[in-house]
């Protein structure tokens, strides 16, 4: 399971997707959560898998990767989808005690988990294609006008990309501590729940303890390189629109407002 955790990894490549500025990817990843919450009925979110299918495919991410990342929130998908189904209204098809299921019911029910696997595919797609740091970089010059208002602009991007680093980094460290109790004798699969509870402490003891290591290893390693924030830093690469930017962000806004228009069509 924690091997399909795949938030933060970074997919080098050589595609038009991962060529865009960073800050065009935002923008667009914006404009893609806002599309996403208008859509309402099958033609809105035929659009938004339509959207995401060309994107991944012009990325060259597959399928199979997007949908791998989603195996860890399949109980929240579950849940959700059973918690909606009795949130309809009309005549109902199926009465369990208090709870009924009606057609509306189902639809938000299939809508609601539509919506929260094309938003994680899409936020997926987003650090696949973007390195940790031209994220960080693109954020923070989206970000720059609050420094007028001495919001720590270049702190909070920091430890956005600092985060996103070392969430692999993380699983990989999990995994490694649970095969070594694995061979110690330690079940984390069987057992009743409380037994379950108890045997993850010996998991997260070692995984706290690694963590904090890394982040005073982390914090010595910058200071030493006399890392001082980001008053008077310059970067190796300075971002640029390019046409290619610009039409992606076009791109995007002509999709939310077709996706718009379409909760006016009868499905």
């Amino acid at each position: 399971m924690l091997k399909d955790v795949t938030l933060g990894q970074y997919f080098p490549g050589d595609t038009p997707i991962h060529r865009l500025d960073p800050r065009a990817k935002i923008l667009a990843l914006a404009g893609y959560i806002v599309a996403l919450f208008v859509a309402d009925g099958f033609s809105g979110y035929g659009i938004m898998l339509l959207l995401l299918a060309v994107a991944s495919a012009t990325a060259k991410i597959k399928p199979k990767t997007l949908l791998s990342g989603l195996k860890p929130l399949l109980f929240i998908l579950i849940f959700t989808g059973v918690l909606n189904l009795f949130y309809g209204t009309g005549e109902p098809l199926v009465k369990l005690w208090v709870f009924s299921i009606t057609a509306s019911g189902i639809k938000s029910a299939i809508f609601m988990v539509m919506r929260i696997m094309i938003l994680v595919c899409g936020t997926f797609l987003l650090t696949y294609t973007t390195s940790p740091l031209s994220l960080t970089d693109g954020l923070e010059r989206l970000l720059s006008p609050l420094k007028k208002i001495r919001v720590p602009v270049h702190e909070l991007s920091m430890m956005m990309s600092i985060a996103l680093r070392f969430i692999p980094t993380l699983i990989e460290e999990t995994d490694r501590i649970m095969s070594a109790q694995r061979a110690r004798g330690a079940s984390f699969d069987t057992g009743k729940l409380k037994e379950r509870a108890a045997a993850l402490l010996p998991l997260l003891v070692p995984l706290f303890i690694s963590a904090f290591r890394r982040a005073e290893e982390l914090a010595t390693a910058m200071e030493c390189r006399c890392y001082h924030g980001g008053e008077g830093r310059t970067r190796m690469k300075k971002l640029s629109f390019k046409r290619s930017d610009f039409f992606a962000i076009a791109l995007m806004l002509a999709i939310v407002a077709l996706v718009f228009f379409s909760r006016e069509l009868p499905f």
